[in-house]
């Protein structure tokens, strides 16, 4: 018996993860790859039962697991985001939300014949739009403007909302009296939010102190964290039932936006178990449905899920949208991208099983209508979200543009040969003589300390996909690295010498990529400052990539680039030297001048 269910949970796990690595390889949500593990699993095989599993722990293990998935959501929402998309994200969490609301409602009845009280609550559960799908898709389509901001900050406050207003509806309907279900419907909605509100921030603030105070030694700040957010959860639910969603995403945005102690431990920690448990969830959300659940889905189910995708979503953008400055394509964008996610099918089942227990025999078609709007919206959603944006170039899907740390003759030449061929670049500095004369000259300028967050805050990286730390610190250099790994990925981020490499003291988990090749050093940049330059040559037939090596390989150049003609930007590195082939351009830096063919 125990080792079955030790099989079992193993599995569970496994094919998560398994999912999780399909997803990024084959570049297609994962949640739609874990459904279907999921019911391979569950329904389709019968090799698991989540209920015998996990007996009576199911339910609160999903509640905690959705509550800790929240509250790293909630760790993403910086309100200096909120600033420039105030308005619509305000809209979108009124407007939005009692628009989606009714019309779901009302679809529901019409089109699945579902009574008033649970069309009311399955409209509930849709103001939710998924942020658990949203963020990893907004990662791929990387989205110009404010789309990015207005999606992320709806997804993660309407998980709750939604959470909230089905509570809401759920109260009332098990309330008996029209008397007795309004006075319910309002003492619901003010001790959750003032419940809410006041434990959230309290366990926020909280942690902060325990974590300024040095209380906590480093290696227990990550469990400690962790078990306040439970704490905070179940003391939350405890005076209130359901409201600790509400209570765990507003003390995630409250650590967000503080600024006494760094977080960034606890962030990554929380995104690292946030992809278990989402992972687990779906699976074993997925294998609780029944064949017999399935069967009840019809043709009325297929236009709810119809009626959601094409009239219900556009209606909510356009109202919540009226007088902002955005354009029509990005209103249609924000039209077409509502999937939802494990907190639409976590809700539906926790309050489906609750009213078929107390006798809404009705209650059971919720559950499989929730799964296939998951599965319909991600699956048109998700297929079309990158294609979608390019068609209304919203987006540049592989940025191949460059920020660069630091303005110096060499940096400014590099900014020169990747502007000539269309490149993004961006020089920032914290001098200002040197950002106001590049600035003066043309160049694309910051002015702040590239390991600022006020800088960080203050970028504008559209098109940028790549980071150069070419400041003469070390320390800057690497610190600028870290933070810009988290942003473009490590393999995306490079840094130059500041010393010769014996010289180096810096741990490779400390730094990045070394720009170019180990010999090239500031020093000896500043050295031949006065005669450097950065060239450009086209390789071809005639004049190959072992041509250039041999012609000067007695000469002080260093190959910076390729250009593919595709348009992507390969960066040379201690450990990657991208050969050009015929037609690319091959980027170089000349220390000591002599001729090399230029580009015509």
């Amino acid at each position: 018996m125990s080792e079955h269910l030790l099989v079992g949970l193993a599995a569970i796990i496994v094919f998560g993860i398994l999912a999780q690595w399909l997803s990024w390889s084959f570049r297609i949500p994962s949640i739609l790859l874990l459904l279907v593990f999921g019911f391979i699993a569950g329904p389709v095989t019968g090799m698991l039962d989540p209920d015998y599993f996990f007996g009576q722990l199911l339910f609160p293990f999903v509640s905690i697991s959705v509550a800790i998935i929240l509250f790293e959501g909630g760790l993403s929402l910086k309100i200096n985001e909120l600033k420039s998309v105030f308005g619509v994200v305000r809209n979108l969490i009124t407007i939005g939300t009692l628009v989606t609301w009714s019309l779901s409602a009302f679809a529901a009845h019409y089109f699945i014949n579902l009574s008033i009280e649970l069309s009311l609550l399955l409209g509930a559960v849709l103001v939710v739009t998924g942020p658990t799908v949203i963020i990893p898709l907004l990662r791929l389509v990387k989205p110009k403007g404010n789309i990015n901001s207005i999606l992320k900050w709806e997804g993660i406050v309407n998980d709750p909302i939604g959470a909230l207003l089905a509570l809401l509806v759920f109260e009332t309907i098990i309330a008996t009296g029209v008397t007795e279900a309004t006075f319910t419907a309002v003492f619901v909605i003010f001790k959750t939010i003032l419940i809410s509100c006041v434990i959230g921030i309290v366990g926020a603030y909280l942690l902060v102190y325990v974590l300024k105070k040095d209380y906590v030694p480093d290696y227990l700040q990550n469990p400690v964290a962790l078990a306040t957010i439970i704490l905070v959860f179940a003391a939350s639910n405890s005076v209130q039932h359901e409201s600790g969603l509400f209570a765990v995403t507003l003390m995630g945005i409250v650590l967000a936006n503080q600024k006494q102690v760094v977080i960034e431990h606890i962030i990554e920690f929380k995104e690292n178990l946030g992809v278990l448990l989402l992972s687990t969830l779906f699976i074993v959300l997925a294998a609780r449905l029944k064949i017999e659940q399935i069967q009840l889905i019809n043709m009325g189910a297929i236009l709810f899920v119809a009626s959601l995708i094409l009239v219900i979503r556009p209606v909510t953008i356009f109202l919540s949208t009226i007088g902002s400055k955005l354009n029509w394509k990005e209103k249609l964008y924000l039209s077409w991208m509502a999937p939802r996610g494990i907190v639409a099918a976590a809700v539906i089942s926790i309050f489906a099983l609750e009213l078929t227990q107390k006798g809404f025999e009705e209650a059971k078609i919720l559950v499989p209508i929730i799964f296939l709007v998951i599965i319909a919206t991600i699956l048109i959603y998700g297929l079309s979200a990158i294609p979608l944006a390019r068609i209304l170039k919203l987006a540049d899907l592989k940025p191949q543009g460059v920020l660069i740390a630091g303005i110096s003759k060499f940096s400014l030449e590099i900014y020169k040969a990747l502007k000539k061929y269309d490149l993004n670049a961006l020089l920032v500095d914290n001098n200002w003589d040197k950002v106001t004369s590049a600035r003066q000259a043309g160049y694309n300028t910051c002015f702040g300390s590239i390991v600022s967050e006020n800088t960080h805050e203050s970028l504008v990286l559209d098109g940028i996909g790549k980071f150069l730390a070419l400041t003469p610190n070390k320390g800057i250099n690497s610190l600028a690295a870290i933070h810009f790994a988290k942003v473009f990925d490590s393999s995306n981020v490079y840094q130059i010498y500041t010393a010769p490499k014996h010289k180096q003291d810096i741990s490779k988990d400390l730094r990045s990529n070394i720009f170019s090749s180990e010999e090239l050093t500031y020093p000896e940049i500043e050295k031949y400052e006065a005669t450097l330059s950065v060239k450009t040559t086209k390789i071809t037939n005639e004049f190959s990539y072992s041509d250039y090596l041999k012609k000067y390989e007695s000469q002080l150049v260093f190959p910076l680039f390729t250009l593919t003609k595709e348009k992507n930007l390969l960066v040379f590195s201690e450990v990657n030297s991208p050969i050009p082939a015929d037609g690319e351009i091959l980027i170089s830096l000349i220390l000591r001048e002599k001729s090399i063919p230029n580009i015509n």
